[in-house]
C-alpha cells in the first residue's frame, strides 16, 4: 500500500486557507496513487490555537463533512486531525474517513499535554478499524511519547498492523536541522513499536509558526516519519514551511500472536511489560 505523508501549512485560526491547502495535498496523493493521505493534528484551528474554544465543530460536522467530501471526490482515505466540539466540551480529535466519504474511526487524544489542557479534554477510548488493506489504528502526537508509549502497545494488541498519528512537531524558533532535537524524540518510540509488533507507524507534522496560544513564537518543522521494523520508510524535510507531500510504500504484516499470546512472544525476546512498586 501507499501512504502520503501531508506537511500541511498550519495557521491558527485560518479553517479556510488551511483546507484549500488540504485539499490540494489530498489532490496531489490521489494523483499519485496514494491509498491512504495522513494530515497534521489540529489541521483545521491548529494545535493550541484559542479559537478552539469558540470554533471548534461537532464531528459529523462541518470541517469533518469537507474532508469526507474530499475523500469521496479523490476516492482515497483520509486521516486528519480535527478540533471538535461536543456539547460543553473540546476535543483534540482525529479522524479517520475511508473512501466513500464514511468516517470508520474518530479518536480522541489521551497523552494531552499540560499546555493543551485549557484547550482541549481528554480521550476515553482506543479502537482499531479493519479495511482492505488491514486493521489500523489511530493515535495522536505525544501519543507516541516514550512515557505513554502504552498507548500504542494497546492499539498493537488490539491487532494494529499499521498505526497513523496526526500530529503537530514544534521546536523552538532558533533550532535548526543541524540542531533537530526530535530525531530521538520520535524514531525511538516509533521504532520500539515497529519492532516489537512488526507493524508500521507513520506520523504527519505541520509546519508554520505559532501564532497565538500558550507556543506562540515556536515552529512546526516538518520531519514526518513512517518507521517499519527496519527502520525508516521515509521522512519529511526538517523545514518551518517544507509544506509538501512525502510517500512512502509497504506492505503490511499478518499479525502472528493474539492475546496472551503477544506476551509471551515479547518476553521470549527479552522484553518486559510489567511494571512494580514497591
Amino acid at each position: 500500500m501507499k501512504v502520503g505523508m501531508g506537511q500541511l501549512l498550519v495557521e491558527g485560526g485560518e479553517p479556510e486557507r488551511n483546507f484549500t491547502r488540504a485539499q490540494d495535498l489530498i489532490k496531489e496523493a490521489a494523483q499519485k496513487s496514494c491509498d491512504i493521505i495522513l494530515l497534521p493534528e489540529c489541521l483545521d484551528l491548529a494545535w493550541t490555537h484559542p479559537s478552539a474554544l469558540s470554533e471548534a465543530q461537532p464531528i459529523p460536522g462541518i470541517y469533518s463533512d469537507r474532508l469526507c467530501d474530499l475523500a469521496q471526490k479523490f476516492h482515497i482515505y483520509i486521516c486528519a486531525g480535527l478540533t471538535e466540539k461536543d456539547n460543553n466540551a473540546v476535543y483534540n480529535t482525529a479522524v479517520f474517513i475511508d473512501d466513500s466519504g464514511n468516517i470508520l474511526l474518530k479518536y480522541r487524544k489521551i497523552n494531552a499535554l499540560k499546555v493543551e489542557l485549557p484547550f482541549y479534554g481528554i480521550g476515553q477510548t482506543l479502537s482499531v478499524v479493519d479495511t482492505r488493506f488491514g486493521k489500523i489504528g489511530v493515535n495522536i502526537c505525544a501519543d507516541n511519547y516514550a512515557d505513554s508509549l502504552v498507548i500504542g502497545h494497546t492499539l498493537a494488541r488490539m491487532g494494529a498492523q499499521l498505526i497513523l498519528s496526526p500530529s503537530s512537531w514544534t521546536v523552538e524558533h532558533g533550532i535548526d536541522e543541524t540542531q533537530d532535537p526530535y530525531k530521538e524524540k520520535w524514531l525511538k518510540p516509533f521504532l520500539t513499536l515497529a519492532k516489537l509488533y512488526d507493524l508500521v507507524i507513520v506520523g504527519a507534522t505541520s509546519v508554520g509558526y505559532i501564532v497565538g496560544g500558550p507556543y506562540e513564537g515556536k515552529k512546526m518543522v516538518g520531519c514526518s516519519l513512517a518507521v517499519d521494523k527496519m527502520g525508516i520508510l521515509a521522512k519529511g524535510p526538517f523545514l518551518e514551511f517544507a509544506g509538501e507531500l512525502v510517500t512512502c510504500e509497504f506492505k503490511l504484516t499478518e499479525r502472528k500472536y493474539h492475546g496472551t499470546e503477544i506476551a509471551d512472544s515479547l518476553r521470549d525476546r527479552g522484553y518486559q511489560l510489567i511494571w512494580t512498586i514497591d
